[in-house]
């Protein structure tokens, strides 16, 4: 069996300042705490899955920390994302989605792996759910 390729290449981050302002105008969102994600479903996009990471200056002032945060956030999101990805590619669908960190401390790398894994796991149910909603000839 031929090992997946864990990748969060270019075409996967979302750079697009307008793609930004859509997620937070028309874009619904759901927490895993310390987590919360923003997502939308556009139309063609770049890439089948798109993601962007943030964490807050007022809860970590020192930009070292939030680099770290975003660090492990990407990597772990690198390493669980290809179910997600897998299932969006077999039924032509394309998901943006936006993870902020909303915790107050540094979390540990198995921590944040875990939490991220429930996110990614939430956002294959709701791709399920639009897919069926599309199939059924709704919005």
């Amino acid at each position: 069996m031929v090992q997946p390729r864990f990748s969060f290449s270019a075409p996967e981050r979302i750079k697009s300042r307008k793609l930004i302002g859509q997620l937070f105008e028309k874009g619904q969102s759901f927490s895993h705490f310390p987590f919360r994600a923003v997502y939308i479903f556009p139309g063609k996009n770049r890439s089948y899955l798109q993601a962007a990471f943030s964490v807050s200056a007022k809860n970590f002032k020192k930009a070292t920390q939030r680099n770290r945060i975003k660090r492990l956030m990407r990597e772990s999101y690198r390493l669980k994302n290809e179910p997600l990805k897998t299932f969006l590619k077999q039924n032509e669908m394309y998901l943006a989605i936006f993870i902020i960190f909303t915790g107050k401390e540094i979390p540990a790398f198995d921590h944040v792996s875990q939490k991220m894994n429930s996110v990614l796991i939430h956002a294959i149910d709701l791709a399920r759910k639009e897919h069926a909603i599309k199939k059924a000839g709704g919005l």
